[in-house]
């Protein structure tokens, strides 16, 4: 059995999470969920959560939820590559792309604007995720150990992470990264370096983020290798010219529970529950877009698996 990724992602895909009301207080109080950022606004009530279609949802208008803070995602001048995808999506559809920005982190576009309605799709979920209605997946990637090419580092599993060499390991907190870190027997002897990447700042009460440029830039300095969720760091490595390499980790992660950790995932639209003629829509959007799409990723240099969905 594999364990639903949504918890962990860094965007959040077992890589990038997209927390509801209630995890988002609960992480913000424990501090023990995925990802990383601000202090939020006030918790919404129940009464300000909505499902089902919005007034825009059969329109001419597609209205993308996005974070200006999410690079490489989503930033406020467009040039995230999930908003290059948003784009070729809408033309796909037919409609004009709205994106509708938040100052926020990408953890709170489902809490602050799919349930309130303030927009309507959220890009690159997890296939399947179960507070929303997900599309059929248009592209399925994992994570990747990042190294430098002269350190000629060959690992593809998970447990490589314990190669000989390496000791400083950089990374996002609260992903899928930091238990492989706990499985390999290094995490203890990790966990000074991996504060000291946000400013030995508190977990507790806000969510403190690792940056994923800085991420790879560490394995300039003190980083031996850095563990991401591959589109994450994709355009830092392919912009490296070939001094870095990224590595797709090849096999999941057996926990002591007996449930596997999945380290790739397929992504998808996310639509609110309820808002089937929405979901339609995009879906036969995305089979149109799909040569945009595919071309958009391999220029983000995001290395790409066959969709299991």
């Amino acid at each position: 059995m594999t364990t639903p990724s949504s918890t962990f992602r860094g965007r959040l895909p077992g890589a990038r999470a997209l927390l509801t009301g209630s995890a988002l207080a609960v992480f913000l109080a424990t501090g023990s969920l995925a990802e990383t950022a601000t202090t939020p606004a006030a918790q919404p009530t129940d009464a300000d959560l909505k499902v089902g279609p919005s007034a825009y949802s059969i329109s001419d208008t597609l209205r993308i939820c996005s974070s200006e803070k999410e690079v490489p995602f989503s930033q406020a001048d467009g040039s995230g590559f999930e908003n290059k995808i948003g784009l070729a999506l809408a033309a796909a559809m037919g409609r004009e792309a709205q994106f509708v920005w938040t100052k926020k982190n990408a953890i709170y576009l489902v809490r602050d604007g799919l349930e309130k309605q303030t927009c309507d799709v959220v890009l690159g979920v997890d296939t399947g995720d179960p507070r929303l209605l997900t599309s059929e997946p248009y592209y399925r990637t994992g994570y990747a150990f990042v190294s430098e090419t002269k350190d000629n580092f060959n690992g593809s599993r998970w447990q490589d992470v314990d190669s000989p060499g390496v000791k400083r390991v950089s990374m996002r907190l609260y992903s899928p990264a930091e238990t492989i870190m706990k499985y390999a027997g290094k995490y203890e002897d990790n966990l000074a370096y991996l504060y000291s990447l946000v400013n030995f700042e508190s977990r507790r009460n806000q969510y403190s983020d690792v940056a994923p440029e800085r991420i790879v830039s560490e394995l300039q300095g003190e980083a031996d290798l850095a563990i991401a969720f591959a589109p994450e760091v994709a355009r830092y490595v392919k912009a490296s010219n070939g001094a870095l390499k990224l590595t797709l980790i090849t096999n999941a992660l057996e926990q002591q529970n007996g449930v596997a950790l999945a380290l790739q995932y397929d992504q998808s639209v996310g639509v609110r529950k309820g808002d089937e003629a929405l979901l339609q829509a995009v879906n036969t959007g995305l089979a149109k877009a799909a040569p945009q799409i595919h071309a958009i990723l391999e220029a983000e240099g995001i290395p790409l698996l066959p969709p299991s969905s």
